[in-house]
């Protein structure tokens, strides 16, 4: 138990909606799942939502903090009514950019809802600024009287982030004013499985008489939909309480906001096309966010055996004004499109096939997670996984779970009450217990560029390069880690690097990873730049110097130190991955 701390704070920055919540470590010895959460996102609101809040993030046009989730909204749509919102920035659904983006740094940016661009460092760290303020003040209406440097903070990541991404979230906490040293990082799936361990029968849909998933051996699997991403593990129930990974972290882009995605290009871009869809979200965003939400709120009631027809309001002026050039309406165009016998327009009423609305829209996002569970399954490390447990904000929508049960009758298929609540709860018992898992499976082999001297027996000739009167090999992956190795917490390997010229200071070793087992060469297919580790030599000679470096494996980030191998001197090592 994290012992010098007397409170956990979580924060689930998710892809729609974001939230927070906290217990004391006396509440936890007490009982666990005595997790307070915000309950006033929306005022007098009882619904699940009201323990969230939209991710959404206004500045004024000094980058300035305005207000975060349904105060952003309801003010940016005063903003858009009284025609002042052009000095503002309004960012909503940004999380995924670190999902989609490879090349993820610093200086990235990231566009607001009508196309103005800003530091995502900074966008980040404003939000998640704004959810620490929202519950330091929460703190202090309780007159808790615990000070700042008492709390241990924990901020959720998708498991299947890279370690880049996940820097770059720890980077933005930071920023935000978290000190890095009393902040963890917890992946959103374990989250969950930890909060799942603690809840009591009756609070688990589909458990039956007998099951638990606290009973030493049972092996299951976590599949946490989200709004941007499916996060999937497999865990292994330990004794004394402990979990296991028995497969690598899996999953993808394939969470709520897929299907709306596939209702924007088959309902909208399909009849009109990109660019009336681009200049809607530049000159009317207010009438684009409300078609969102509109959507949002009509996709919750599609089940199954849903028949006819699903009716949602659309912005029909704005759309017909943003086509005016075109010289026709929104009707005149769904007339002419393949969508005619399947979309129909009545006012403002857009009537969709229930049939369409669920094989197209939901349909292809349910099929990608489907194949991607059977693929996990087909796996040998697999083998005896009995239940699936479905949590996050998108394993609520009944042609999910349908699906799910559909496509695995073999498996006993679990919902827990508030399943858009799991993760974040359970963050808050991982801030207490970070130590259940105690293993994971690492998802890349891990190595530095080197450049050792030449072998003609192991190397190829095109690699061969002449350094300080030395003939000595290019790009040769030296891994300390291979992909798909099962390490208990905090396991350490060991690597020896040497300086390559006189009076070296620090030495800077570019760190790749590769899916692969055995990458031989950093330019191999498959083998990404992940970053730099720097190191500093400690009384630089004109010796050639021996370092030792020790990277830390096993926990939710990687983490190096080094030493002087003579001296044992530590010398300051750093991953820098942004």
């Amino acid at each position: 138990m994290t012992s010098d701390k007397l409170l956990v704070a979580a924060i689930d920055f998710g892809t729609t909606y974001s939230g927070y919540a906290f217990s004391t470590t006396a509440e936890y010895k007490d009982n666990p799942l005595k997790i307070h959460s915000n309950q006033a996102w929306v005022a007098g609101g009882k619904s699940l939502l009201s323990l969230k809040t939209p991710t959404c993030l206004l500045l004024d046009k000094n980058e300035k903090l305005v207000s975060f989730g349904y105060e952003a909204e309801n003010t940016y749509s005063d903003l858009l009514m009284d025609d002042k919102a052009a000095d503002y920035y309004y960012f909503q659904r940004f999380k995924m950019k670190l999902h989609q983006n490879s090349d993820l740094s610093k200086s990235t940016k990231v566009k607001d809802v009508t196309g103005k661009a800003l530091n995502a460092l900074d966008v980040f760290a404003k939000s998640i600024s704004a959810l620490k303020l929202h519950l330091m003040g929460t703190l202090e209406n309780q007159a808790t009287g615990i000070k700042p440097t008492e709390i241990q903070w924990v901020l959720t990541v998708p498991a299947i982030w890279s370690d880049t991404a996940k820097q770059f979230m720890r980077s933005a906490a930071e920023q935000a004013g978290i000190p890095g040293n009393q902040l963890k990082i917890a992946l959103e799936p374990e989250a969950a499985s930890m909060y799942c361990q603690h809840l009591p029968l009756d609070k688990l849909t589909g458990a039956g008489t007998g099951f638990s998933v606290t009973k030493k051996g049972t092996k299951y699997m976590v599949i946490d939909l989200g709004g941007g991403t499916a996060d999937i593990t497999v865990h292994e129930k330990l004794e004394g309480g402990k979990l296991k990974e028995l497969y690598k972290a899996s999953g993808g882009a394939c969470g709520g906001t897929a299907v709306d995605s596939k209702f924007v290009q088959s309902a909208f871009i399909k009849v009109v096309g990109n660019p009336v869809m681009t200049d809607l979200a530049e000159q009317f965003p207010g009438s684009y966010l409300d078609l969102y939400r509109e959507f949002e709120t009509v996709k919750r009631t599609v089940t199954p055996t849903k028949e006819g027809k699903v009716n949602l309001t659309i912005p029909i002026v704005a759309i017909n004004t943003v086509m005016e050039d075109s010289g026709e309406t929104f009707k005149d165009a769904l007339a002419k499109s393949t969508m005619s016998d399947k979309v129909l327009l009545l006012g403002d009423k857009l009537r969709i096939d229930a049939k369409m609305m669920k094989e197209v829209f939901f349909g292809e996002v349910i099929k990608e997670i489907v194949k991607h569970l059977e693929d996990i399954l087909k796996r040998r490390e697999t083998n005896g996984v009995s239940i699936l447990l479905l949590v996050g904000g998108f394993s609520e929508s009944p042609m999910v779970q349908a699906a799910i049960r559909k496509a695995f009758p073999d498996k006993r298929v679990i919902i827990p009450d508030e399943a858009g609540l799991s993760v974040l709860k359970g963050a808050v018992i991982y801030g207490h217990t970070p130590e259940t898992i105690t293993s994971r499976i690492i998802r890349y082999s891990y190595g530095a560029r080197i450049v050792p001297d030449f072998n003609p027996r192991k190397h190829r000739n095109d690699k061969k390069c002449r350094i300080a009167d030395t003939d000595r090999c290019l790009d040769v992956f030296s891994s300390f880690m291979k992909a798909g190795t099962s390490v208990p917490l905090h396991h350490k390997e060991i690597s020896g690097y040497s300086t390559t010229t006189p009076c070296q200071t620090s030495m800077m070793l570019k760190i790749y990873h590769s899916p692969e087992e055995s990458p031989e060469y950093t330019d191999d297919d498959d083998c990404e730049p992940l970053g730099e580790m720097e190191i500093e030599v400690p009384d630089p000679s004109n010796e050639e110097r021996s370092l030792i470096v020790l990277y830390e494996f096993g926990d939710t980030e990687l983490k190096v130190t080094a030493v002087e191998e003579k001296s044992k001197k530590p010398c300051r090592a750093e991953f820098k991955l942004l």
